[in-house]
C-alpha cells in the first residue's frame, strides 16, 4: 500500500463511503415504507411514502456530492503529483545543462595549464 498512488486510495475511499451512506439510507427508507405499510389512515401513508422518497432523494443527491468531491480532491492530487514530477525532471535537467560547461571548461583551463 507503501507504493500506491493516493488519488486511487481517495476514490476507492470515496466508494466505499458512498456504499455506506446509499445502505443507510435505503435502511431509513425500508423503516418508512413499513411505517407506511402499518398507517392507518391514507395521509399518514402518504406522508411516510413521501418521507421515503425524499430520503432516497436527498441521500442520492448527498452520494453525488461525496462522489464529486472526492473524484476533484483525487484529479487534484493526481495533477499536482505530475506537475511535481515534470518540475523535478526539468530541475534535473537544467543542473545537468549547467553542469556540463563547467566540466568542459574545466577540462580546458587544465589542458592549458599544461601547455
Amino acid at each position: 500500500m507503501a507504493e500506491a498512488d493516493l488519488d486511487v486510495v481517495i476514490r476507492q475511499l470515496a466508494k466505499q463511503q458512498h456504499k455506506g451512506l446509499m445502505a443507510a439510507a435505503k435502511s431509513r427508507r425500508d423503516r418508512f415504507a413499513g411505517l407506511a405499510a402499518k398507517a392507518r389512515d391514507s395521509q399518514a401513508k402518504d406522508r411516510y411514502k413521501q418521507i421515503a422518497k425524499d430520503t432516497m432523494e436527498q441521500a442520492g443527491f448527498a452520494a453525488k456530492r461525496l462522489q464529486i468531491s472526492a473524484d476533484n480532491a483525487a484529479d487534484s492530487y493526481a495533477r499536482s503529483m505530475r506537475n511535481a514530477a515534470a518540475d523535478l525532471a526539468a530541475r534535473q535537467a537544467s543542473e545537468k545543462a549547467a553542469e556540463k560547461p563547467v566540466k568542459k571548461a574545466s577540462k580546458k583551463a587544465a589542458r592549458k595549464k599544461k601547455s
